[in-house]
């Protein structure tokens, strides 16, 4: 098992989204969302708000994986268009890394690897070191 991954897996919103997370390392993640029917706004298509906690897991995953606790400050998304098939994927990679402050980028793709959505993230690095295992 990897305790890095096990730890991410306690996220509660994406576990009820159904947001899986494919890969992490310090300063990178990949998350997936296989969309259902929830997933989707009242005209038919994958809704922004589902689109969003894909990327802010991955985000966050990515951020949080140099083992050091890292919060939000700043996140926003433009959505480029409406993503086609069933499979949603945000790819996370740190852009900058400080002492306190470091930013991210991250790209939603849909089945056909088009770019659906491109989110931007900073966060604050607490300082205070994860318990991978607790």
């Amino acid at each position: 098992m990897d305790p890095m991954k096990d730890f991410f897996r306690r996220d509660a919103l994406a576990a009820h989204l159904g947001i899986e997370l494919l890969e992490v390392a310090p300063g990178r993640a990949v998350a997936q969302l296989a969309v259902r029917d929830c997933h989707r706004n009242s005209v038919g298509l994958v809704h922004g708000a589902a689109m969003f906690a894909l990327a802010d897991f991955a985000f966050a995953a990515a951020s949080n994986a140099h083992g050091t606790v890292a919060v939000a400050l700043n996140a926003n998304i433009c959505f480029l268009r409406p993503p086609a098939g069933g499979t949603l994927t945000a790819s996370a990679s740190e852009v900058s890394l400080g002492r306190t402050v470091a930013t991210y980028a991250i790209d939603v793709t849909d089945d056909s690897g088009r770019k659906a959505a491109v989110f931007q993230g900073m966060v604050f690095r607490k300082g205070d070191a994860i318990n991978w295992t607790g």
